[in-house]
């Protein structure tokens, strides 16, 4: 989106949250502005001098004059909106806070973390991924922020799973700032070429496409025999991680209909349904795509953020096939907390809530990285309904699974990663391998493993 279609779609959410504010029960439609001459964009400023702000988290504030630090990993594309866009509105709003926005880079991220806190100067807020919060609460890093203001009330206008990634051990620890799933991306040259008018429905109505292939053609494009790349599959054949509350591994992960789940996988790959991306082979999955050489493959909606219309012409976005447990996905994205050490919470928790508010929240939808809102009114609202793709992704998201919500998730996820490469290259059954790591797992969970 060119940055002149994005200004004047943020005037008209200003405009429109001037009158109703974030998590306010107006109707989708009452979001339109019927013109663009920036004055509401100036009624918002002149009137959040007096520390109330009206087109954001609806918090005051009337302390002193600081600088807050805000690390976080967009990309360059999310990046700009929030330093164009977000804090220069928030600043005018709060006059007596500043925002250091921090980039920065994910690889040894949590590591750089610890480090930052143990020696003081770690940040007061942070974009992180889900997968770290839990972590940091059992170290207790992160500040809970349960009785904090405005969050009771815009906890029940949040989707449960993103919600849920902050939850540990009876506290919320932080706000899902936006969140994201793997969908289906379909080949319209492979639909065409397999004579098929429509998206397949059902893995069976997939399956069933086998005997049309030629050569180099597969039916899906898995990238990794891992537990994310390999949820969305997994999960929807009715295979699960543990028990509903996450306590247990033992008699889930190694069920019948786990295993049967993986040995589906393996039996699909063996027959060429599942094409040789799922190793590390070629073709890729976006190549793949675009060449006809895969029907379909599952991917977050960042796969439509480049630049080359003429491959993305030939794809399409769609709900994934559906398998014994239903069209299930993976939830991913990144939350928002605040740390323990910080001396400056008041402030951060007012652009915390503001980045949650719905002119922030639209603003990184309709621009950057089409980042999926967390708060369901902004989700379903026109603006961020008429975003490509994002219907789609936001429809997908009703059957998202969390990732194992614990401080062990990444050593969990690595056990559950080889054994399936193990069952996947037939260096075990899919029987024997889940049945090693399930109780390995059950320690992890119970914290009795390092």
């Amino acid at each position: 989106m060119k940055r002149k279609t994005l200004a004047v779609s943020l005037s008209a959410i200003l405009a429109a949250s001037v009158l109703f504010g974030c998590g306010s029960n107006s109707k989708s439609g009452d979001t339109k502005s019927s013109s663009n001459n920036g004055s509401a964009s100036a009624s918002a400023s002149d009137t959040s001098n007096t520390g109330s702000d009206t087109s954001g988290s609806g918090i005051q504030y009337d302390g002193d004059d600081v600088t807050i630090t805000y690390w976080h990993t967009h990309g360059d594309s999310e990046e700009e909106v929030l330093v164009d866009t977000i804090i220069p509105e928030f600043e005018k709003q709060y006059p007596n806070i500043h925002v250091d926005a921090v980039r920065m880079p994910y690889d040894g991220l949590m590591q750089q973390i610890i480090t930052s806190l143990s020696s003081g100067t770690g940040p007061d807020l942070m974009r992180m991924d889900i997968i770290w919060v839990p972590e940091l609460a059992e170290m207790g890093a992160l500040a809970a922020v349960d009785d904090l203001e405005g969050f009771a009330d815009l906890k029940d206008n949040l989707y449960e799973g993103p919600l849920s990634t902050n939850y540990y051990n009876g506290k919320y620890y932080g706000l899902p700032l936006n969140t994201n799933c793997l969908s289906g991306v379909y080949s319209k040259t492979m639909m065409e070429e397999l004579n098929i008018d429509s998206i397949p429905t059902t893995y069976d109505e997939v399956v069933a496409l086998k005997d049309k292939l030629g050569s180099d053609q597969y039916l899906i494009a898995c990238e990794g025999a891992n537990s994310w790349a390999m949820a969305p599959l997994f999960h929807s054949l009715g295979g699960v991680y543990t028990n509903e509350d996450y306590t247990k591994t033992s008699g889930y992960v190694n069920s019948e209909d786990s295993v049967k789940a993986l040995e589906t996988i393996v039996e699909w790959y063996d027959e060429g349904i599942i094409g040789p991306c799922f190793t590390g082979g070629k073709p890729d999955a976006a190549n793949g795509l675009y060449d006809g050489n895969y029907l379909f493959s599952y991917q977050g909606p960042w796969f439509f953020t480049n630049d080359d219309e003429e491959n993305l012409a030939k794809v399409e976005v769609g709900l994934l096939p559906a398998g014994k447990a239903g069209s299930l996905t993976v939830n991913g994205g990144e939350d928002l907390v605040m740390f323990e050490s910080s001396d400056k919470k008041e402030a951060s928790w007012v652009f915390a809530m503001f980045l949650m508010s719905e002119f922030s929240q639209t603003a990184q939808a309709v621009g950057g990285g089409h980042l999926i809102p967390t708060v369901k009114t902004i989700a379903e609202s026109e603006e961020v309904q008429a975003v490509p793709n994002m219907s789609t992704y936001i429809e997908q998201l009703e059957g998202a699974v969390s990732r194992t919500p614990s401080p062990a998730w990444e050593k969990i996820s690595d056990k559950l990663s080889a054994a399936f490469q193990s069952a996947v290259l037939h260096e075990d059954t899919a029987q024997s391998a889940l049945d090693k790591i399930a109780p390995e797992l059950d320690a992890l969970l119970a914290g009795e493993a390092s």
